[in-house]
Formats: C-alpha cells, sequence, structure tokens
C-alpha cells in the first residue's frame, strides 16, 4: 500500500503580517503585501477623519513611516492593523486643523429632509439628518478621545488593538471610549451612533 498522496487542492498558507514584516528587512519587496492587505482599510479611516485628498497622502506616509521602522515591528505581534492605524493616527494629529475644519464643514451642510415613508425607516437617511450633529460633537472632542473613539468606530479595531495602536493601557481605552462615547451622546439627544460598534 503506498503512502497517502499530498492533497493537491490544499490552499496555500497565507503568511502573518509578522512573517511579511520579518522578510521585508531582506526582501523589501515583501512589504507591498501589507500595503495591498491594508491600504484600502487605512484610507477609508484618514478620508472619513481628513477628507479624501490628503487620506491619499497620509496613507502614504503611513506606509512609508512603517517601512522605515519595520527593523523595530515587534515580530511576537501576527497582526500589523493596530501598528498602522497607531502610525496613521498620529499623522492624523498633524493634521489637526484639517480635520477641525473637515468636522466644521460638515456641521454646516443641511440636514436631509425630515419626511420618511410610514411603513420604512431609512438608516441612511437618520445617519444623514444626525451628520451635522456628529461633526460638531467629534470636533468638540479632545484628540485623544477622539482618537480612540474612531479607531473603534470606524477602523473596527478592538479595544485591545485601540490600545496598541495609541501605546496606552487597555483601561485607558475603556475610559477615553466611554467618556467619548458620553459626549457624542449627549451631543445627539441622547442616541449613541457607536453602541453597535
Amino acid at each position: 500500500m503506498s503512502a497517502a498522496a499530498p492533497a493537491r487542492d490544499a490552499a496555500p498558507r497565507v503568511p502573518t503580517d509578522a512573517e511579511l514584516v520579518r522578510r521585508s528587512r531582506t526582501d523589501p519587496e515583501a512589504f507591498a503585501v501589507l500595503f495591498d492587505r491594508y491600504a484600502a482599510m487605512l484610507y477609508r479611516y484618514v478620508s472619513r477623519r481628513l477628507g479624501p485628498g490628503p487620506a491619499e497622502d497620509v496613507v502614504g506616509e503611513t506606509f512609508l513611516v512603517a517601512f522605515g521602522r519595520r527593523a523595530r515591528y515587534d515580530l511576537a505581534r501576527d497582526d500589523a492593523r493596530p501598528w498602522l492605524f497607531g502610525i496613521a493616527t498620529r499623522l492624523v494629529a498633524r493634521h489637526h486643523r484639517d480635520e477641525a475644519a473637515r468636522y466644521r464643514a460638515l456641521h454646516r451642510l443641511p440636514a436631509a429632509a425630515e419626511a420618511v415613508p410610514e411603513d420604512a425607516v431609512d438608516d441612511a437617511l437618520t445617519a444623514h439628518a444626525a451628520r451635522p450633529a456628529l461633526a460638531a460633537a467629534l470636533e468638540d472632542l479632545p484628540r485623544r478621545d477622539r482618537d480612540v473613539l474612531l479607531l473603534i468606530a470606524w477602523a473596527d479595531l478592538s479595544y485591545a488593538e485601540a490600545a496598541q495602536a495609541l501605546g496606552i493601557a487597555v483601561g485607558t481605552v475603556r475610559s477615553r471610549l466611554n467618556r467619548a462615547r458620553r459626549k457624542v451622546r449627549a451631543a445627539l439627544g441622547g442616541t449613541d451612533p457607536t453602541k453597535e460598534v
């Protein structure tokens, strides 16, 4: 009886982010895979904070910074998202005037019409109507609270990942998030758009 043949349809193993960073230290082209994995995700996060124009530059700069610091990356961390979002968040902070101007502009946008069909509530319409108040609430938050809120709400990071991205304790993430949610909820008349996060 012959030995069992290896499975032909087995999918190739996808390297972890840490493996790609390690490999990129001797083969810089390997870092491009991280760009392919996360550039769109980072772009969505940054463009919501700064707008589409500066987002491309910030995302590009995020990967340049990450590439330059790849020798110091903690290879025990398989997921590079918190590291990349941490870099992007610090770069967004450099654009704080742009971010504040974006929130002021969103605050000035007219609210959508209140007419909603009786048999259905359009979530998109409700979200659009709340946009000016949400923008004003985000603008009024201290940057450190806003960073935590948006990393969790827009970047979809866990508490531990947000803590890693910002270099703070998980307990600090929880307290900043609680404070930010409380302020946003008050600004929106008692509703919390981040509760589903």
